[in-house]
């Protein structure tokens, strides 16, 4: 067979492939000659930051990722966590940031694809989505047409597969301006004895290609993802990949018709780099070497290369390895859900990925080394300067009256329903959805059993950008406070790291500051990292976004049963607030909204008094001593507690405060490992004094009824006037 001949490879094709010169080097030294250029394709996607994570995986290696509940860690498709029973959650999270700006409806739309793929890949049948989105200014002349793309791309795909979105966040601030952030996060149901795995083991195997055919719409797309944008960002569009949902749903289906047989022996979803990451990861992890024929690979559009072939990102596509003799049976199913099926190639003894292509091989490279040898980068950092804590008299207290200033607070981007958002989702799809969105978790039932998956995601990037540390361990909390409050036990996280460049130091510094807190919060809390996504290079002409550590936390409610929710439910109860109040208005929503700045450190965080307080909302619960819990946070107890009055439609007359702190830090704080829990009177005294027992803090806040919020001092606050105010942004921007 002949040998591709190497064409002429300039610096500058080197340069548009994402490799800088030393790293040019480091091939020609593996490859002993040049490459053609299917391989340098190849290695420039293999090397690219999205695949290789060569400027994170020293730092990543720190995390803590086992634990006895933990089935599978990183390094395959997804995580899995043992929920009893037999039963298993996989999950992940991954971004799609960059294609999600240059075309909003398809690249939210296959951002949700490709995690699906992600968790159905291993077996499971994925039951809720989740996603974490970051927009600009809603002054800029970009930010309405992106919201709208990418809603309804996130909307357009979930809800024809039918799967629900169970949950998610959704912010705007200038940093985004040129970089918005678009996480989508999956959950999925296996049974614990059936998961499947990526490693292609024996030799002789046929490599089956199933889904839909090839085209050239994602070329580069995993390279794209690790350059920051510039000026001529919007000619990368043909990069970003088309989705069909219709073809997903299928290929979900067809796929775990499969898995109930013996066949498979390896499986891998064609993400990110296409046919060229799922070829070599199933190879490397299984120590074998692959042989394809790109003759066999079914195509949408005439004349494509190998170089096209190797590296589309064309969706709704699998690799499989098979076992010998199998291929008629798994052919047969294939072709009965309507799709595509090819055997493209097998497994060898060599080692070596060896493409060939109308009877020319185009690569011939070795496995191990081209999985193994991107190149680890401990990048320079400078730590990010440590900012004073503020005291509460330091910060303005507001011009109008506390629940004016509320009103105010609740009816802007910050804090202003999301309905509109998550009304165009099929949240009830698969009929086991428990919790649907707008509270602190979703959560969806383990099908046919009592057994429910608590689901959430979050960070607060304003906590990070002051201190990286405080806050990317303020966000795992946060996410394990979210779990606590509908009554789960707390799994564990998968995560989006979303960085500017790691080029810079003081962006890598405010990344190994994020690893620091993540793991230190990870570790105390018994809360291990089981998958994620590291997404480098969100800049445009080297103004980069904030950082954006979004973690995705999964827990495991015994009895879907014996839940609680954010919305007030019953005239008469008291309001408790358990945790210490400290009046920190430092990087707040209040700084931001009402005095026009953020200065100051972030709100502490004290893992200690996190777990005793998390345990005892979570035991109040399941004794059902409280069904209506809701955790505290951006914007302090006020807003938190005006979020469960809207949400249950009961008035709150709030109690006079008499401590030492100013009024409107008692108010709009953000004071870490809070709670508020709504009780009848005559179980408050035994909730206080559990709380005593455990050395914190409780007090009394308030008592549920009426139609307003009351205050001691200040004009009533009609809900319904409330309620206008909080439901009318959105829509009204999006108009």
């Amino acid at each position: 067979m002949t040998v591709s001949r190497p064409q002429t490879i300039t610096p500058e094709i080197i340069a548009e492939h994402g490799l800088n010169p030393e790293e040019y080097q480091r091939l020609l030294e593996i490859m002993g000659r040049e490459p053609s250029m299917t391989e340098l394709g190849i290695f420039s996607v293999m090397w690219s930051e999205h695949c290789s994570y060569k400027s994170s995986r020293f730092w990543l290696k720190t995390l803590p990722t086992s634990g006895p509940q933990v089935i599978q860690g990183p390094g395959e498709n997804a995580g899995v966590v043992d929920l009893g029973d037999g039963w298993a959650a996989v999950f992940k999270m991954e971004s799609h940031n960059h294609p999600s700006y240059i075309e909003p409806y398809q690249g939210a739309a296959t951002g949700v694809g490709g995690i699906m793929r992600d968790v159905f890949t291993m077996g499971a049948r994925p039951v809720a989505n989740l996603n974490a989105l970051r927009f600009g200014d809603p002054e800029h002349p970009k930010t309405r047409h992106l919201v709208s793309g990418v809603v309804a791309g996130i909307g357009g795909y979930g809800n024809c597969v039918g799967v629900p979105t169970v949950g998610g966040e959704t912010n705007f601030d200038e940093g985004y301006n040129n970089n918005i952030l678009v996480n989508a996060m999956c959950v999925g149901l296996a049974r614990a004895d059936k998961i499947f795995y990526s490693a292609a083991r024996g030799v002789g195997l046929p490599v089956v290609y199933v889904g839909s055919k090839t085209g050239r719409d994602g070329i580069h797309g995993a390279t794209m993802a690790s350059a920051e944008f510039d000026e001529n960002s919007d000619e990368k569009r043909p990069t970003v990949q088309v989705g069909d949902p219709f073809t997903e749903k299928l290929l979900i289906e067809a796929c775990l018709e499969l898995m109930a047989s013996d066949a498979i022996i390896a499986i891998q979803d064609m993400g990110a780099a296409g046919l060229t990451s799922s070829t070599a990861e199933m190879a490397d992890k299984g120590g074998v070497g692959i042989e394809l024929d790109l003759d066999h690979v079914p195509q949408r559009e005439e004349g494509m290369t190998a170089y096209e072939m190797m590296l589309s990102e064309s969706q709704e596509r699998m690799l499989m390895v098979l076992r010998p003799g199998s291929e008629p049976s798994a052919e047969a199913i294939f072709r009965k859900w309507g799709l595509d099926f090819a055997v493209i190639g097998q497994t060898t003894d060599t080692g070596r990925m060896i493409v060939k292509h109308n009877g020319v091989i185009e690569a011939d490279i070795p496995v191990a080394t081209l999985a193994d040898s991107a190149p680890l980068y401990q990048r320079p950092y400078t730590p990010t300067p440590v900012k004073r804590p503020l005291l509460p008299e330091w910060v303005a207290a507001p011009d109008k009256g506390c629940l004016e200033t509320l009103s105010d607070m609740m009816g802007q981007p910050q804090l202003c329903s999301r309905r509109w958002i998550w009304e165009q989702y099929d949240h009830m799809v698969m009929g086991d959805t428990v919790q649907r969105p707008g509270g602190d978790a979703g959560v969806v039932r383990v099908h046919g059993t009592i057994k429910g998956i608590a689901v959430t995601c979050d960070v607060t990037p304003r906590y990070v950008a002051a201190d990286p540390v405080v806050g990317a361990k303020q966000a795992v909390v946060e996410s394990w406070r979210n779990l606590i409050a509908v009554g789960a036990d707390p799994l564990a996280i998968t995560d989006n790291l979303n960085f500017a460049s790691p080029e810079r130091p003081d962006v890598m510094g405010q990344f190994v500051g994020t690893i620091e807190g993540m793991g230190e919060a990870c570790k105390v809390l018994d809360y291990p990292v089981v998958s994620g996504n590291v997404s480098l290079y969100n800049e445009t002409n080297g103004v980069g976004i904030p950082p954006t550590p979004a973690i995705g936390g999964v827990g495991l409610v015994p009895d879907v049963s014996k839940l609680a929710s954010a919305d007030l439910k019953r005239e008469g109860e008291l309001l408790l607030v358990l945790g210490a109040e400290r009046g920190w208005l430092g990087q707040t929503l209040y700084q931001k909204i009402v005095v026009g700045a953020l200065e100051g450190a972030p709100p502490a965080v004290d893992l200690a008094d996190e777990i005793k307080a998390g345990r005892l909302v979570r035991g109040l619960i399941r004794e059902e001593i409280t069904d209506t819990v809701h955790d505290c946070s951006d914007g302090g107890l006020l807003v938190a507690v005006a979020e469960m009055a809207l949400a249950g439609g009961i008035g709150v007359e709030l109690f006079g405060y008499e401590g030492r702190l100013p009024e409107h830090a008692v108010w709009f704080g953000e004071d870490q490992g809070r709670y508020i829990l709504a009780v009848d009177p005559s179980l408050a005294e035994h909730v206080t004094e559990r709380a005593r027992l455990l050395a914190l803090p409780c007090r009394i806040i308030g008592r549920t009824g009426g139609d307003c919020l009351e205050k001691p001092g200040e004009d009533a606050l009609p809900l319904r006037d409330l309620h206008v105010r909080h439901e009318a942004w959105l829509p009204s921007y999006m108009e």
